[in-house]
């Protein structure tokens, strides 16, 4: 039997590897600079589009690079007429079923909602909102006002037309004060009256005027720089489904789990709870009739992620585990491998205090046990993230340096110096601010000599989640921190995602993944009115920079790229995260699928076809 992965002792043995590797570039010095991710192709375009790649094949060394993949289908053969195409979810768990844009949180129900809803605002290949969506803009002169006209043929699965009411109401629905979902962010406070209506001082949101049945107008307080870069919310709710809904009970209703409708390609037919969820074409999508007759979103383990593929039980997956691509680029010869820099990053996360949930705001914990920066800074110079991305994804993750990751090349700065690793380093942190084994353990007491046990959370899924987490935890005791893993083992997805974000006690630090979407602006994630801002950070100086980011100034993108710049070396200073890897995203196709890209601009899933009425499979 072919293997369809990396073997458990295999894997045993790269941790040991890494160690090992680790002190010979503690010898050497390496500062991990040609691996910034200023390579991976984004350069010349954040998409990684443009001339083919020169084929799928490791180096001499046995790594692979982003620029050997193309985001686009090369298209072989003559399309059927119709045809039901199988999309897998890679995932070690179910999906939630959070199915509106206003409620997801998870990325797989993310994926679901693609295929049936759509933002009504399209973007182009550097994220800025266009007019050839389902919807036009048009900004007013002072940036305080957009106008948004939907188009007279853009209408819901039951045959409603989309309204300029159905995109007020899902702002309404995120400034309710019973709103139970996390999307309300800095650019939905910026909008005219959305903090009286959030307080329920007012009954309506002043800001956002009706003006006829398919245009709206939103009126902010300040400009924002940032509202036509991916800024403003860009999806709609049916209203006349939800408006006898308490908002407070409307994330677990039959709407948004059972019977969920968008204006999106397909529409959703029925659903098997966190397993699959089967959608039929919508002949009256408003770019044109589906080349496909349905389509079926399943749920695949990251175990058998290979065999799903290898005999057609689906056509393509969300993401392709890339610590599994040397073992499968020869012999899984019924696919296409797409490929792109992906807008996201893998972090460590310190939890430096807690969510007020009366106030919306983070609050930081001076007595938080990684309240130290000190710890934290040392704590990253400790890990070895370029032996990470070569060991354990063969090139195809890479030392991460900056909390702006380089698919945003206009942004991302490379020439900043961030730690990397160094455990000699470390270790003289570590005894500077006060932390030494005053035991004889081997292990550090904290500066008031009590011992020291760092909780540690990371989750489950694909055949690297254990021992990864296991080369930190050791990268970390090599410089004396002793670090357990939380309740003694790995989380899965959703409980993972819960104790994080409701703050576990037990939970010092944590191993996460964000992506950014497409918006450059980072407040979302690291404002302290963000919800999502997990580690509870909060710092004066990085408000004014988030403010500052989209402020008038910024709409001359040389000041916003000043900016960011400052930002992105606060974060550097002060620590609430650290990154540690880029990464790649690979997706798998079946060689019988045309018209399939997963370029973040891209919006033709209607175009989507198959050559044949079953995929090929490996012979």
């Amino acid at each position: 039997m072919r293997k369809t992965g990396l073997s458990k002792w295999f894997l045993a043995l790269m941790v040991v590897f890494l160690l090992v590797l680790a002190a010979c570039n503690s010898e050497s010095g390496t500062e991990g600079t040609d691996d910034s991710g200023t390579d991976s192709g984004t350069e010349e375009g954040s998409e990684g589009e443009g001339e083919e790649g020169e084929g799928e094949s490791a180096s001499e060394d046995g790594l692979y690079s982003i620029e050997d993949f193309q985001p686009v289908t090369t298209d072989e053969g003559e399309a059927i007429d119709g045809g039901h195409l199988q999309f897998g979810l890679v995932s070690d768990t179910v999906f939630e079923g959070v199915l509106n844009w206003n409620f997801y949180e998870g990325d797989p129900d993310s994926q679901i909602l693609e295929w049936f809803d759509e933002a009504l605002l399209d973007v182009d290949e550097n994220y800025n909102y266009t007019n050839d969506g389902a919807a036009t803009y048009e900004m007013s002169e002072d940036n305080l006002t957009i106008t948004l006209t939907i188009k007279d043929n853009v209408n819901w699965h039951d045959g409603e037309p989309v309204k300029a009411e159905d995109w007020a109401y899902s702002f309404e629905v995120i400034g309710h004060p019973e709103y139970t979902g996390v999307r309300y962010g800095t650019s939905m406070m910026n909008i005219e009256g959305m903090e009286a209506y959030k307080n329920g001082e007012a009954d309506s949101i002043s800001g956002i005027e009706i003006i006829d049945e398919k245009t709206l107008s939103i009126t902010y307080l300040e400009p924002d720089a940032g509202l036509l870069n991916s800024g403003l919310w860009p999806y709609a709710m049916p209203k006349h489904i939800f408006e006898d809904i308490p908002v407070a009970e409307m994330a677990e209703s039959d709407a948004v789990r059972q019977n969920p409708i968008g204006f999106g390609a397909f529409k959703v037919e029925s659903i098997v709870p966190g397993e699959s969820v089967t959608m039929v074409a919508n002949e009256d999508y408003w770019q044109g009739e589906p080349a496909l007759d349905q389509l079926t979103v399943q749920v695949i383990s990251p175990q058998t992620v290979v065999q799903a593929l290898e005999t057609g039980q689906v056509d393509m997956v969300d993401s392709f585990p890339t610590d599994q691509y040397p073992d499968v680029e020869e012999s899984l010869t019924n696919v296409e491998f797409l490929g792109q820099t992906d807008l996201a990053y893998t972090y460590i996360g310190f939890k430096l205090g807690e969510w007020n949930e009366e106030e919306g705001v983070a609050e930081m914990n001076p007595d938080a046990k990684m309240a130290d920066v000190d710890l934290r800074r040392a704590m990253w110079y400790a890990v070895d993230n370029n032996a990470v991305g070569e060991q354990f994804y063969n090139g195809l993750r890479w030392n991460a340096t900056t909390l702006i990751p380089p698919s945003f090349p206009a942004y991302h700065d490379e020439t900043i110096e961030t730690p990397t690793y160094d455990p000699e380093m470390a270790k003289q942190i570590l005894e500077e601010a006060g932390y030494v084994d005053t035991n004889g353990d081997g292990m550090r007491e904290n500066p008031e000599g009590e011992e020291l046990v760092i909780n540690f959370a990371s989750m489950s899924g694909g055949d690297t989640a254990e021992p990864l987490a296991n080369y930190y935890m050791q990268a970390w005791a090599e410089v004396g921190l002793n670090v357990q893993l939380v309740d003694g083992r790995l989380l899965e997805f959703n409980t993972f995602y819960e104790r994080i974000e409701n703050d576990d006690p037990a939970i010092d630090i944590y191993q996460g993944a964000w992506g950014t979407g497409t918006a450059v602006d980072p407040s979302g994630l690291y404002s302290k009115f963000a919800a999502f801002n997990y580690p509870r950070f909060v710092n004066e100086e990085n408000e004014e920079l988030l403010a500052e980011g989209l402020s008038e100034e910024s709409f001359d993108q040389a000041h916003r790229q000043e900016v960011y710049k400052e930002w992105q070396q606060l974060m550097v200073e002060e620590i609430p995260v650290f990154p540690t890897v880029y990464r790649a995203v690979l997706v798998p196709v079946n060689n019988r699928v045309q018209g399939y890209s997963i370029a973040e601009h891209w919006n033709a899933p209607h175009e989507v076809s198959v050559t044949a009425e079953e995929p090929e499979t490996v012979e």
